[in-house]
């Protein structure tokens, strides 16, 4: 038996199939899996109740709970990222007819805090100029910090469904609605490609979506643990890059990995503090200047340290 059992729960990527099929394992650790679905399901479950000893957990949600006192640890493993000039909808009978329209409009989102909607209202203030205070964000569902406070121009709404709140026109465009047949709604950017290549080119920053926590009980206990695991999954994300650059065919469901790998580069999926630095620090300031959090934190002093 292991020196350590771990209950995990994480998504099923092609970056972490390895370890959940047992082809990367270590002497020291043993996980116990615990497949949740939907994956924003593990969030709130490790924020509200500490389920796991280990799990995936969204940036700003990690960032907001450890506001809150929440007891776990960001090790920097991070599995999932994103751009997100395609995530944004609209309903033409808005009177939206570019992105400039969106000041002064109702959009909605499924949480204030949720990672997507950070980082969206980031690139939509940085980039295209937008008030994010003259907008009133309109949620769809509530957050996964249950102690978290949203600011004044954040109301929710009774429907739990973004494109039912865009056809009705109960908001005027939302992030992360999801494709619609409704011919009203429609994507805000029409080469939203072009633009999230031309972001990562002119800043480098290359959104992070999802990383891992660890309770800071088995951290505590076992100091050795947060490096185990980071090299754990560092072979198997290593492993699935290698597949990647010689071109055999990935699973169906991470096509995203070949579209990003696209704009980035050969490593879509770059573990580590090092290449993330100024990603992370851009995200820490949206969350500031957001209300997500009230003041800036170092990124060192957020993360277990490791080494690759």
């Amino acid at each position: 038996m292991s020196e350590l059992q771990l209950t995990a729960s994480f998504g099923d990527y092609s970056h972490t199939r390895a370890l959940k099929n047992g082809t990367y394992s270590s002497p020291r650790i043993e996980f116990e899996h615990v497949h949740v679905s939907p994956v924003t399901s593990i969030f709130r479950r490790m924020v509200r109740e500490y389920e796991f000893d280990l799990a995936e957990m969204a940036l700003s949600t990690y960032l907001c709970a450890r506001h809150h006192g929440k007891k776990f640890s960001g090790i920097p493993i991070f599995l999932t990222r994103s751009f997100y000039h395609g995530g944004i909808s609209y309903n033409v009978k808005s009177g939206i007819q570019s992105v400039d329209d969106l000041n002064g409009k109702r959009i909605g989102v499924r949480g204030y805090t949720v990672t997507p909607g950070v980082w969206t209202r980031g690139m939509l203030q940085t980039v295209h100029g937008i008030d994010l205070s003259s907008i009133t964000w309109v949620l769809s569902g509530d957050e996964h910090v249950e102690e978290y406070v949203a600011p004044k121009n954040v109301l929710s709404s009774q429907n739990s469904n973004l494109n039912e709140m865009l056809e009705s026109g109960e908001i005027d465009a939302a992030i992360g609605a999801g494709i619609s047949d409704n011919t009203d709604i429609r994507p805000l950017f029409d080469d939203p490609y072009e633009l999230d290549r031309n972001w990562f080119e002119n800043t480098g920053i290359y959104p992070i979506s999802h990383m891992v926590v660890l309770k800071d009980d088995q951290l505590d206990q076992n100091p050795w643990v947060a490096q185990e695991v980071f090299n754990l999954f560092l072979k198997s994300k290593e492993e699935c890059v290698s597949r990647l650059k010689a071109g055999v065919q990935l699973y169906p469901e991470d096509e995203w990995l070949i579209s990003l790998s696209g704009i980035v580069g050969p490593d879509p999926i770059p573990y580590g503090l090092d290449s993330s630095i100024g990603t992370l620090e851009t995200f820490i300031n949206f969350n500031v200047e957001q209300q997500v959090i009230p003041e800036i934190v170092g990124v060192n002093d957020i993360f277990i340290p490791v080494h690759q």
